[in-house]
């Protein structure tokens, strides 16, 4: 896409000058009758050189003003405005026109196809001062108060009469076609309406300050290694320790079992027989939290409580012992021939 270059008089603030007028080598047909309508006086349009001095003679006069639009504004502050039940009361007191006026700085005919416009020193004025007296106190009055609310008005307003002097309007150079006489002119086909959305758009509200982000002080997470975290993961509520659960010697079953107790299978039913039942011993109820495993021929399980007395047993060591003793002498009493008079009475006597 070429650059497209305009003028110095088109910059902002700077005066008006003559019009820059590009044309091509061959004159557009609309062009020609356009200029042979508005001249009061014939002017041969016989080559490029001709139409292109009409044509910037009539668009550089001080007549030639062009009307591109029409914005309608209130008269005074909204606080100030009258109100009346009648619509029509209302907006011809309350609401005033400021016409959009402006001249052709630069007619482009070869590479953009365009004439820009620039808007006159009296609407740039007009423009601002209802920005400054009128729309300035509206926004004020429609936003809350902070610190800086006058700084940012001020500044608002200095960008508007920025903005509102570097405006230049670029349209089609079909436009042309509403040249009048003395180079005044209107825009036709709709093009006044791309013009007022221009202008109201450079009506920027004031926006307050976002709101201030205020930063939570959270307490730094204690580590386990810090004094202060050594009481940390307890609760609030003081839970007394548990005793210990004591636990007699003779409830310890032995990890390897003795070789010699398979052996006993005959010998324990009498000595079952033979033990008294009168012997009682009361034993301590088992603590609810630990319960000792009996080890039996099938499996282990926690026996319940007891609550009623029970026979004195033989402690496992006496048990194996005896075991012990009992297999050894049936042994002696096979190899050393001591089933003679030994072996009865020591069976008498266990």
């Amino acid at each position: 896409m070429p650059i497209s270059l305009l003028p110095a008089s088109a910059a902002a603030f700077a005066p008006r000058s003559t019009v820059n007028v590009v044309l091509s080598s061959k004159v557009e047909p609309w062009l020609t009758q356009t200029l042979k309508r508005i001249n009061r006086v014939k002017r041969p349009l016989n080559s490029v050189q001709q139409h292109t001095r009409c044509l910037t003679e009539t668009l550089s006069g001080s007549n030639a003003i062009w009307s591109l639009s029409s914005i309608m504004v209130p008269k005074a502050p909204d606080a100030e405005l009258r109100k009346d039940s009648n619509p029509l009361v209302e907006a011809l007191f309350n609401y005033q026109l400021i016409h959009i006026e402006a001249y052709a700085v630069h007619v482009d005919m070869v590479s953009q196809h365009e004439v820009a416009f620039k808007l006159t020193p009296e609407t740039i004025e007009a423009l601002i001062e209802y920005h400054k007296d009128i729309y300035s106190v509206d926004v004020s009055a429609s936003t809350w108060e902070w610190a800086e609310k006058e700084v940012q008005l001020k500044k608002l307003q200095d960008e508007f009469v920025q903005a509102v002097n570097r405006y230049v309007f670029r349209t089609g150079v079909r436009a042309l076609e509403g040249l009048e006489e003395e180079g005044a002119g209107e825009l036709l086909e709709g093009r006044g309406e791309d013009v007022k959305n221009a202008i109201m758009g450079l009506f920027l509200p004031l926006l307050p300050p976002p709101p201030r982000i205020v930063d939570v002080v959270r307490p730094a997470p204690l580590l386990p290694s810090s004094p202060a975290a050594a009481n940390w993961w307890q609760p609030g509520q003081h839970i007394s320790p548990s005793h210990p659960v004591t636990m007699d010697s003779w409830r310890v079953v032995p990890s390897t079992p003795s070789p010699t107790i398979t052996t006993c299978g005959e010998t324990q039913p009498s000595f079952w027989t033979t033990m008294g039942m009168n012997d009682h011993v009361q034993l301590p109820s088992p603590t609810p939290s630990f319960s000792q495993p009996f080890c039996t021929t099938s499996q282990y399980y926690s026996p319940p409580q007891v609550t009623a007395p029970i026979p004195c047993l033989p402690l496992p060591s006496v048990l194996a012992q005896q075991c012990g003793s009992s297999a050894m002498n049936s042994g002696f009493s096979s190899g050393f021939g001591w089933d003679s008079g030994f072996a009865p009475q020591y069976a008498a006597f266990t």
